[in-house]
């Protein structure tokens, strides 16, 4: 018993020695949205929080030229070659996205 109680004040400098677990990544929020329709209010919000194309609810509208320009900026070379904006833009966004995000819970 004598032992087990001069251990403890180590174990417990041990346990705040210890690093804690790391906060939630900013990722976990971004996981992709399970029914969340191409070019919805949804899917532009996940889009904006994945590439963080807006800061604090400051920037381009969702979907605008400026919007879809930074899309591209953000995405670098694996931007997808189709017209920014167009349902087929949107569908190489949401796919690039997919695989680079967790799957939604």
């Amino acid at each position: 018993m004598r032992r087990l109680v001069a251990s403890l004040p180590l174990a417990l400098l041990l346990a705040a020695c210890s690093p804690s677990p790391a906060p939630p990544q900013s990722g976990a929020s971004q996981s992709a949205p399970a029914n969340a329709a191409l070019g919805s209010p949804e899917w532009y919000a996940w889009v904006d929080r994945s590439l963080s194309i807006s800061d604090d609810g400051h920037g381009p509208d969702h979907g605008s030229d400026a919007w879809n320009r930074a899309v591209q900026n953000k995405l670098g070379q694996e931007a997808p070659q189709s017209k920014p904006g167009s349902p087929e833009w949107q569908q190489s966004v949401d796919a690039l996205l997919r695989t680079r995000l967790p799957p939604s819970t």
